[in-house]
C-alpha cells in the first residue's frame, strides 16, 4: 500500500504520542508499504511552529525532516500535476493543507492516514482507523 499521512499523524508518530491508532502505527511501520509525507505537512506544521500552535523540540525546518527520515518516510514534493485535481475538489473541506493532501493522493494513487473526518467527504481512499 502506498500511504499518505496528514500532519497530525505524522508527528504522533514521530513522538509516539497515544492518539495514534494502532492501524496507522502497524500501517507505518509495514514494510511492504510506502509511506509519505507530503511537502504540504512540512508547510502546516512550520506555520503552526511560526503561530506557537506548535511545540517542537527544535526548529521545523531542522527537526522534521530529520524525524522523516529517521523513520523511513518519503518526502513527497508538490507539482503542477496535483494542480489539476485541486481545481477539480468541490469546496467540502475548507483547511488548504487537507485539499492539497487529497489531491496528492488522487494523483499519486495514495491511502491517506487521517482522523479527519472531514477529509472522507472526498472520494479518496482513507485508512481505517479500527
Amino acid at each position: 500500500m502506498k500511504l499518505l499521512l496528514d500532519t497530525h499523524v505524522f508527528l504522533w508518530y514521530i513522538t509516539a504520542d497515544p492518539k495514534l491508532p494502532a492501524t496507522f502505527l502497524a500501517a507505518s511501520q509495514d514494510p511492504s508499504n510506502e509511506v509519505y509525507l507530503s511537502v504540504a505537512s512540512v508547510w502546516e506544521a512550520v506555520i503552526r511552529y511560526q503561530l506557537g500552535k506548535l511545540p517542537l523540540p527544535a526548529p521545523p525546518a531542522e527537526y522534521l525532516p530529520k524525524q522523516r527520515e529517521a523513520h523511513g518516510i518519503v518526502g513527497l514534493a508538490i507539482d503542477e500535476g496535483a494542480m489539476s485535481f485541486l481545481a477539480g475538489l468541490q469546496p467540502l473541506h475548507r483547511d488548504p493543507f487537507d485539499r492539497l493532501l487529497v489531491a496528492q493522493a488522487l494523483q499519486h494513487e495514495l491511502t491517506i492516514a487521517t482522523v479527519d473526518p472531514d477529509v472522507g467527504a472526498y472520494p479518496v481512499p482513507l485508512l481505517p482507523v479500527t
